[in-house]
């Protein structure tokens, strides 16, 4: 199947750099709304199946301008959720969560204190994935989280850290991937620019 990977708009949490991982969290900020609208405008030309998004209400709020352009209804996946940074929740400092993000490549049953584990992380991630998948659409929208994309994608696509160094993961940029759980995945592209690795 085709999937297109979204990272929902800019939200007031994105704004003021605070760390905003838990249910509800923040709403999209005018430019956010501005930025969903320009994301139904970018894929309403593709053949959707479906639109799935997380249950914190800005992915709801992304991909509520597309849904209504094509007359789908959103279905919630709460294992699209960011990486839940526990008692790092709204911090503005965003060393200590990072950190503990990057030893899950060494130590994936290392856990952020209060929040996830790497393998927690990742098993619920890839179910949402593979329920996806399994609804048998030819190609879908999933709007989640910019943490939970660049561990997800990189898992499964297999990237070398050094992929992302030079690489935003900014407001509504979509990832472009072919593939399933079980035969794995293959990024297209990385917003506009086609990606030949994976």
């Amino acid at each position: 199947m085709r999937l297109f990977l979204v990272r929902h708009g800019e939200t007031h949490a994105n704004v003021a750099r605070q760390l905003d991982t838990a249910v509800p969290g923040h709403e999209l900020t005018d430019v956010g709304r501005r930025q969903a609208h320009a994301l139904a405008r970018r894929l309403s030309g593709e053949d959707l199946g479906a639109i799935y998004v997380s249950d914190l209400v800005r992915t709801h709020q992304t991909a509520e301008p597309l849904a209504t352009t094509l007359g789908l209804e959103l279905v919630v996946l709460p294992g699209l959720r960011e990486i839940q940074a526990g008692d790092y929740e709204m911090t503005t400092d965003w060393g200590p969560f990072v950190d503990a993000v990057q030893r899950w490549r060494a130590d994936p049953e290392h856990t952020i204190p209060g929040g996830d584990s790497g393998l927690g992380f990742m098993a619920r991630y890839e179910a949402a994935i593979r329920r996806i998948s399994g609804d048998g659409h030819e190609s879908a929208v999933a709007v989640s989280h910019g943490a939970a994309m660049r561990v997800w994608v990189s898992a499964a696509v297999g990237l070398d850290p050094t992929f992302f160094e030079s690489r935003r993961l900014d407001n509504t940029l979509v990832l472009s991937l072919e593939g399933d759980p079980d035969a794995g995945w293959r990024l297209l592209a990385w917003g506009d620019e086609p990606v030949t690795h994976g």
